[in-house]
Order: C-alpha cells, then structure tokens, then sequence
C-alpha cells in the first residue's frame, strides 16, 4: 500500500544505544552472516552478554506456577508481602534496618533506575567505565548528566576527590552519585573504607547515591561486601533483583531500598510513575519473589554455590588476559566481568585500523578472532581509552552447577580443571584473544 503521509521519531530516539541483549545479538549475527557468506564456521566466543547462565532455583520455578492463577492488579509500589520480605532480607543479608514502606518493587532494576533518574531533581553524576544501561536512560528522558573520567591507575575505580571537583564546581545544584558495587564492567569491589570516603564527599555537598548493588550477593568473598546505605543511609538508594544471584533475568523483579528519613512524598511520586509507565508489576511474579526473598536454606545454598562458581570463572579468565603479553586485566572480586585494557597497544591497534575505542570490540569480532566483547561508548568509555568488558559466562550453567556439586574444586589446580571442563569456550575465547593481540604485533 502507497504510503501517504510521512511517519517520524523525535530525533533524540536515534541517539540512544541499543539494550545490551539485542545490541550484542545484532552485533554477532552479523558478523556472522558475513562469515558465512565467505565460508567461515568456526564458533564465536561470547564475552559480551552478561546473564547468568545457572538455571532459575526450583523453589522460584514453584512458587511462580503455584501463583500463575493470581490474576489481579497488584499495587504500583509493590504488594506489601513482598516489600515485608525484601527488608528482612536487606537485614538479614546486609544488616540493614530497612522499614517496609521504604521498598519499592519494579520491573527490573533497569525500570526503577528509570523512575529514580525521572523523578529526583538530582544531576546524575557517572564513573567512566560504566554499565550499558545508565546513558541510554538519560538519554531516553532528555536528562543531562556529567561523567567522571576513568582512573587507570586506580584500576578503573572512582577517585572521591574527582567526585569533591565536580561538586565543588556546582555547589548549589542537587547531584546523584551512580555507584555500581561490584562494578559493572571492572569487577572491583569496594571496600568499606573507600566507601566512607565517598559518603564524606557527598555529606559535604548533599550529593545523593544511587547504589547499583545487583551484584552484591556475587561478591565472590561477600563477608567483604559493604552496602553503601550502611555508610551514608540518609542518601543512599539501594537497587538490586533477581536477575543475577537468583539467575532469573526474565522474572524482570527489581527492588530499591529508599534514603532513611526520605521525603514522604517520595514513594508517592514514584508510585505515580510507575501507575502510568506499567500499572504493576506481574502479580505472580512479585508473590515469587516473595520466596526469593524469604529465609529458604535451598536458594541460600545456590547462591552460594554460583557465587563460588562466578569467582573460580572470572579469576581464570581475567588471570589469562593478563598473562597476553600487552593486555592488563583489573581484578574482579565480584560479578561476571572485567575489564581487558588494550592501551599498550594503543599504537599497533592504530596501525590496525582500531582509531578509537568503539572500533575496538568490531576488530575482536572480525574473522578469524569471533570473540564478542564491549568497549567505547557501550561502556561509557572515551575514544581513546582502548578497554574491553568480558563477561565470563559463555557456558552451560546447569552442567557446570552439577559437576560443581559432584566434585567441588578443593584446589587452585582443581579450578583449572574444574574451567578446562566446565568452560571450554571460554578457554578457547581466551587463546582467540591471543592469536588477535599477536597478529597485531606481527603488523608492520
């Protein structure tokens, strides 16, 4: 049919970067198609995706089915079962003293950042490197933001008194500070220490926090785990879910733990946002979630068990970068990633035709390497910071989940073994990445 009037987008849509899990999925299948097309079938090494590959707990599969017949609306905020559920879980886990009425329940982490950036009269502030999602959001709401400029040595951490001159360059407006614990994409944890520092710099200004703390229970040594809010609690907002240590990412749960002493409209306002955004959040899964959130001795067990298994990957994998000659690793202590930095090669990359950091992640994906990954502005990265974030969780989380439970690696040995069996792929991504940093040397 002949169109007859003209069909537009606002502009600003052109400009947002594509979800994480349809970006890497275009992006691979492209390039496979090419491949294809010339001959190639070799497989590709995914280090771009970061889900987590363990099968949802039986007790969550359960609890959904037997709720499958709630078919009602449940309250924007979330139903009161469940925001009873997630304080005492914050206390149990995190020795939070978190009251009821300040959980709020969303559709993923994602939403509720969405709500958070929508409603606070705050400008975000953002450490550079950062997860894929924080710009888009912004973006997507019109919300202008600053940036921290990535500290390489200090191992991509945030320095606070980075954080004390963009405050003290603009004293008099609100800011909020996006701080990511584990980090997403470098796996550093902070310590307790550095966290104080950063909630004296925000006391001194009134800058606000929003706590990514999704990874919190992948802490691979979680006694080292503090939250932000047990630090600076009159500031903080806590978001965390169940995508990542309950491996259930397509439940789309996400909870916040409010400020202490926070304004009384504040749940209101959010409320109100949610109600016209989604109306509630699935019913069913939030009564799910009520058992992810409850004591149960068998989701404790698998938490502890994948976070045993997340660190054994990701320190072999990060270990092995940093053994390629010309590639430093940062070290992760939570989650499933790290960041790979390029910036030894800085000149034989732009020899190679690798100008700026987003052609970064292009060149590993090219035949022969196939090795996915992400860097530039995916991860919030400048064009000359030469990076990559590597997810370590191309494998098959239920075969690794049961090997582990059958025969548990006692040994630094053993965990080699235990990768070499479980993560083949990944073992071979690695050596990809090898032959990638070789042929770069080799160029004149």
């Amino acid at each position: 049919m002949e169109q007859i009037f003209a069909i537009r987008t606002e502009p600003h849509i052109d400009a947002l970067t594509m979800p994480e899990n349809l970006r890497i999925g275009q992006m691979i299948a492209r390039q496979r198609n090419a491949c294809s097309l010339a001959g190639c079938k070799e497989r590709y090494y995914n280090f771009a995706l970061g889900q987590s590959p363990f099968p949802v707990p039986p007790a969550l599969v359960k609890a959904l089915a037997s709720a499958a017949d709630r078919g009602e609306y449940a309250a924007a905020e979330g139903i009161d079962l469940l925001r009873m559920a997630v304080a005492a879980f914050y206390r149990r886990h995190f020795g939070l003293a978190v009251e009821p009425d300040r959980v709020f329940i969303g559709n993923g982490t994602k939403e509720l950042i969405y709500i958070l950036f929508s409603s606070l009269d705050a400008v975000p502030i953002i450490p550079s490197p950062a997860w894929v999602g924080y710009a888009p959001i912004l973006n997507l709401i019109g919300r202008p933001y600053l940036t921290l400029p990535p500290e390489r040595e200090r191992g991509f951490r945030m320095d606070p008194e980075a954080l004390r001159a963009v405050l003290a360059a603009d004293p008099d407006r609100r800011h909020i500070l996006v701080l990511t614990n584990p980090n997403n994409p470098t796996g550093a944890l902070y310590s307790r220490s550095e966290l104080e520092e950063i909630a004296a710099v925000c006391r001194d200004y009134g800058c606000l926090v929003l706590a990514d703390e999704i990874y919190a229970l992948t802490t691979y040594t979680f006694e080292h785990f503090t939250s932000m809010a047990a630090v600076y609690p009159e500031g903080t907002f806590v978001t965390g879910g169940l995508s990542k240590d309950r491996s259930a990412a397509g439940y789309r749960l996400g909870v916040c733990v409010l400020p202490e002493g926070g304004p009384e409209n504040l749940i209101a306002d959010m409320t109100a946002i949610a109600a016209t955004i989604y109306t509630a959040v699935s019913t069913p899964v939030q009564m799910a979630a009520v058992a992810a959130y409850s004591p149960n001795l068998e989701i404790e067990e698998y938490i502890r068990t994948i976070r045993a298994i997340h660190g054994i990957m990701c320190r072999y994998v990060s270990r092995a970068f940093a053994m390629i000659d010309g590639v430093a690793a940062t070290k992760p202590e939570g989650g499933f990633y790290f960041l790979a930095d390029f910036n030894a090669l800085t000149d034989r990359l732009g020899r190679a035709g690798v100008a700026q950091s987003n052609d970064l992640s292009a060149a590993l994906l090219a035949h022969p390497y196939h090795v996915a990954t992400l860097s530039g502005d995916a991860i919030m990265l400048p064009r000359d910071t030469f990076a990559a974030r590597i997810a370590c969780v191309d494998y098959d989380g239920a075969a690794a989940l049961d090997l582990y439970r059958r025969d548990r690696p006692k040994t630094s040995l053993d965990e080699v073994a235990f990768v070499n069996e479980a993560a083949p792929g990944m073992v071979a991504g690695v050596t990809a990445v090898r032959k990638f940093v070789g042929d770069l040397k080799r160029k004149r």
